[in-house]
């Protein structure tokens, strides 16, 4: 129901032949920039507020532009940077177009190694330059550098005082341009380094260019500059003389999947992707490993290197839950399982009463999820009719039969999205009244005081949508009960791995839980907690521990969705309402390879992520609490 922003989306494609080889075969040496627009577009959903693409071309002469890049900000962002690229070649002569050897020598973005972004904002940074890829230009080929990536860094200050205490001094203060620098200033020294080797082998000249560009090692380049960083992450790049990587975070929080065949070495965020853009199945692509970078070198030779060892397993639950696409064989079946395990908490919030229930799903992210939820009360619904049949001790009649037999399932498309506001609406009372229209209902789904209504959603985050919409424009349906579920668990802990959630205020678990302490005179462990968590800043980030868990221990689950139903009931609601959340074990058995669970128990994978947390808090108290 609430719409989040996340982590990005990137896509690398390199040409393991000449153009003219794909001219021949696919008919087109634009093969791999259409793979590339499609493997945007197909990635579209992971970032609508800029996109950006790069290409490097080989084995140019000198005085000509060899590397390339189009950036535009927006959700229409891919059709534009594409649509700027194509308008280069509408001069040109249409014998000419399809000329794979002119296309190489005249036409810009006629390259072999091709990089894509798509932006979301998780820090507020707005504007073109904060659209990837960044590039750091320079008259040696090698010392070009491209960069984009799907990271947020949570130490980004350390990385900061470090270039300072080299002597740099970074334009901007961000992860990405200060990675671009750190790495730029380590592939300079790679540079040096196979520039020195050339002399003591007695290469002068052009010679020692051929020799650096053979000789450079990029994962020398990324084991010298990624080994501080804290935070997850998919970095890719490209460099002018045609290397190209892309590294997995070490405790494997982003994701990153790759296809390598004798034409083609092709990186995307998301399996199906590259799955539908190049028609493959699941077992022909794989995923890269956490703290390991793919490297295709100038000549194409492929591998995969160990940069960093591994230091977690903690791949993001929550991108399979809400970001990540339903059409991956795997996703679709882990969010099917979140949805059939919440069929004995939901039986006892509606009494267990199925013959008086519908079921329906909010957004259209949560359909799968929804269906795993039909499967299981289908199941249960079936093992009751066999009980009373078998309960009846004789042969049935028909009347009987169909007694027992016409119970079924009973689910509705009870909500439509239905308009979008504008932000011209800031009044106050108008917005508000206005939100209450976003989504329309299907009258008549629901029989009047005599039907349950079960809706589920993928997760419910900050309750905005809840209680300014939902509610209550389900409640005009007049269910004799509302069960809200969500088929994550409760959402307690900001994230700072990418994912728009940093604050701890934005949580309705988080407000109804301080709600709950200040209701049972427990403000004492909210400035012990407070305390507490400006005593673990003060040490080494290696040695603290997460204060904020101290706050829910209290609580039951069930205490606190008290709670977040009394506080989002609309003014004038009188049906009673009950939320239901997917349990963390529910969680870790539906979805049992992907165990960052940080949203949800305040485990976080790293110390860095640990540190903001209890600085989050300490934030939160001295904002909206009095603390000499």
């Amino acid at each position: 129901m609430e719409v989040l922003k996340h982590e990005c989306g990137v896509a690398m494609v390199r040409l393991l032949k000449p153009l003219s080889y794909y001219q021949k075969k696919y008919g087109t040496w634009m093969y791999g920039l259409n793979k590339l627009y499609l493997m945007m577009e197909k990635q579209h959903n992971r970032g609508q507020e800029g996109a950006g693409m790069a290409c490097v071309k080989l084995g140019t002469q000198p005085g000509n532009e060899y590397m390339f890049r189009e950036r535009a900000e927006g959700k229409d962002a891919i059709r534009e940077i594409f649509g700027t690229v194509h308008a280069n070649y509408r001069g040109v002569p249409a014998n000419q177009v399809p000329d794979a050897a002119y296309a190489k020598e005249q036409l810009p973005f006629a390259g072999e190694l091709y990089m894509g972004h798509l932006r979301y904002s998780t820090t507020g940074k707005r504007g073109l330059s904060y659209v990837h890829p960044f590039l750091r230009r320079n008259n040696w080929r090698a010392k070009n550098l491209c960069l984009c990536g799907n990271f947020n860094m949570t130490n980004i200050e350390e990385i900061f005082a470090k270039l300072t205490r080299q002597g740099q001094c970074p334009r901007i203060y961000s992860d990405s341009y200060i990675m671009l620098e750190l790495m730029g200033h380590r592939l300079d020294r790679e540079v040096e380094r196979n520039f020195v080797a050339a002399r003591e082998q007695g290469l002068t000249d052009t010679d020692i260019t051929r020799y650096i560009e053979d000789h450079v090692k990029m994962s020398n380049v990324l084991k010298t500059t990624m080994v501080d960083f804290d935070g997850g992450y998919v970095v890719c790049g490209l460099t002018g003389s045609g290397e190209m990587f892309s590294m997995r975070d070490p405790w494997g929080i982003r994701p990153a999947f790759y296809y390598i065949d004798d034409e083609v070495v092709a990186l995307a965020s998301e399996r199906p992707v590259l799955q539908t853009t190049f028609d493959l199945s699941c077992e022909d692509v794989k995923e890269l490993q956490p703290g390991t970078a793919l490297m295709v070198k100038r000549n194409g030779a492929c591998s995969i290197e160990r940069i960093l060892e591994q230091r977690g397993d903690s791949a993001c639950s929550f991108e399979r839950i809400y970001f990540s696409r339903g059409s991956d064989r795997d996703i679709y079946q882990e969010r099917k399982r979140l949805g059939s395990q919440l069929t004995e908490p939901i039986l006892r919030a509606i009494d267990y009463d199925t013959a008086h229930t519908v079921f329906s799903f909010i957004p259209n992210t949560a359909e799968v999820a929804f269906y795993g939820l039909l499967q299981g009360f289908k199941h249960y619904v079936h093992e009751k009719k066999i009980a009373a049949i078998q309960h009846l001790g004789h042969v049935p009649t028909r009347e009987e039969l169909d007694a027992i037999l016409s119970e079924s399932v009973r689910m509705e498309k009870v909500a439509w999205k239905d308009i979008k506001l504008r932000t011209f609406i800031t009044e106050g009372n108008s917005r508000n009244d206005l939100a209450s229209h976003v989504y329309d209902i299907t009258y008549g789904s629901v029989e009047p005081y005599q039907d349950n209504l079960v809706v589920i959603d993928d997760s419910i985050v900050r309750g905005t949508t809840l209680k300014e919409s939902i509610i209550r424009i389900l409640d005009r349906l007049h269910p004799k009960k509302m069960v809200l579920v969500s088929s994550a668990p409760q959402i307690r802990y900001p994230d700072y791995y990418g994912i728009d959630m940093a604050r701890l205020e934005e949580f309705c678990v988080f407000r109804a839980t301080m709600q709950l302490l200040r209701e049972r005179g427990m403000e004492q462990l909210v400035q012990d907690t407070y305390q507490n968590c400006k005593a673990e800043l003060t040490k080494p980030k290696e040695l603290m521990r997460n204060c904020v868990r101290d706050i829910y221990k209290p609580f039951t689950v069930e205490e606190i969705n008290h709670k977040i139903v009394d506080m989002l009931r609309p003014e004038g609601v009188t049906t009673p309402i009950e939320l239901v959340f997917q349990s963390v074990d529910g969680l870790r058995q539906a979805i049992p390879h992907h165990k960052g669970d940080w949203y949800f128990t305040g485990k976080y994978p790293t110390p860095g992520g640990t540190r903001l947390c209890n600085q989050a808090f300490v934030n939160y108290i001295e904002k909206n609490y009095r603390t000499e």
